[in-house]
């Protein structure tokens, strides 16, 4: 086995989409996403979206439209969107595909089931949302979403993706 400096599976700079690099140098707060109920609930970690106020505020993201999110949010209307911080690292990669999680995701945190899909336990705050609209935009959706509740509490660095990779919050 070799000891990689870089991603071994990178490709070439030059073969690398401008746009997509353009996108990760933005950086964001990350969140997760979830939906559903029983064997039926999915989640998924975003980090393209943007809070509009308003009466009635409304959450705009972009999800991967063949996700199992995108197919819960469809077909309850209502998802939980969770602020993550950075002791969610590792849940965050489980829920976005891109580390091992034995039994599902929804296993390696303590979720509470309640009317608009799994809300995990210990975060630093959360949204209700309900479905308003969706639309293809480029090769995500384009989701639409009315803010039916907000809870806070105490306030924590967020977790931040950036170029790949989730920034250490500093003190």
């Amino acid at each position: 086995m070799t000891i990689h400096d870089t991603h071994p599976f990178l490709d070439p700079e030059s073969e690398r989409d401008p746009v997509r690099r353009f996108r990760g140098r933005l950086g964001g707060a990350v969140t997760l996403w979830t939906s559903g109920a029983d064997r039926g609930r999915a989640g998924l970690t975003v980090s393209s979206l943007m809070v509009a106020g308003g009466e009635p505020a409304r959450l705009l993201a972009l999800l991967d439209p063949d996700s199992d999110l995108a197919e819960a949010l469809q077909r309850t209307g209502r998802a939980v969107v969770h602020l993550l911080g950075w002791r969610h690292r590792d849940l965050a990669d489980a829920f976005a595909g891109v580390a091992p999680a034995p039994g599902g995701p929804f296993r390696l945190a303590e979720f509470e089931s309640g009317a608009w899909g799994p809300r995990l336990v210990d975060v630093p705050g959360w949204a209700a949302v309900t479905l308003e609209s969706e639309q293809q935009v480029g090769w995500s959706s384009l989701v639409s979403c009315v803010v039916d509740e907000v809870e806070l509490g105490e306030d924590e660095p967020p977790l931040v993706h950036r170029r790949g990779h989730y920034v250490r919050p500093t003190d």
